[in-house]
């Protein structure tokens, strides 16, 4: 199954603000190119076709440096991009999945499990651990509400949803909580070249 994976990449020199109180900008910006990086390579690694869905041209850039193709945000936001890289893989009549890019612990399972719903005729939904949602899957249209509490938003307006509770999906990197939970993980242990200010 052919399935089309759009990995929204926020701008780096933006990149991890609530970090700011362990990390300096410089090094913030480092880790959003690093966690990106993993991401992408994770779902690529797991078969899928890759496209960033970038929030500018520098990460557009960026991307194809990486040599995965990018969609330009046009100003419409997370949800408008998402939904236009839906169209585009209903156009092809391919099954899709959005998967968040600050997943420090993710892994090819985390990926394969979610297509394995997708193969099932279900639509795979991945909660963070505040509610966020890190990852959608579908075959057809989707009405994306991004932002705080987004899974449950998401869950009521898919069809046919099946749930998928997993850490690689679960632990997204947004603040020092996160970031200590990650670093203490064995699959996180990369981030040690950024390590925290005292």
């Amino acid at each position: 199954m052919s399935v089309l994976a759009a990995v929204p990449v926020k701008r780096f020199f933006v990149a991890k603000r609530r970090l700011s109180p362990i990390l300096d900008r410089p090094t913030r910006s480092r880790l959003g190119r690093q966690l990106a990086a993993h991401t992408l390579a994770t779902i690529a690694g797991a078969g899928l076709e890759v496209v960033v869905l970038a929030a500018d041209i520098a990460v557009a850039r960026w991307a194809s440096g990486q040599g995965f193709a990018s969609r330009l945000d046009s100003a419409g936001g997370l949800d408008a991009a998402a939904g236009a890289l839906v169209e585009r893989a209903i156009a092809r009549s391919r099954p899709w999945l959005v998967i968040h890019a600050d997943l420090p612990l993710l892994t090819s399972d985390d990926v394969t499990a979610a297509v394995s719903i997708l193969e099932d005729g279900h639509a795979p939904l991945a909660p963070t651990d505040d509610g966020g949602t890190s990852l959608i899957g579908g075959w057809g249209g989707f009405d994306f509400a991004y932002g705080p509490a987004s899974f449950h938003r998401h869950l009521r307006r898919a069809t046919d949803p099946r749930p998928l509770v997993r850490l690689g999906l679960a632990l997204d990197l947004d603040d020092p909580g996160d970031y200590l939970a990650a670093r203490h993980h064995p699959r996180g242990q990369w981030l040690d070249r950024y390590p925290a200010r005292a």
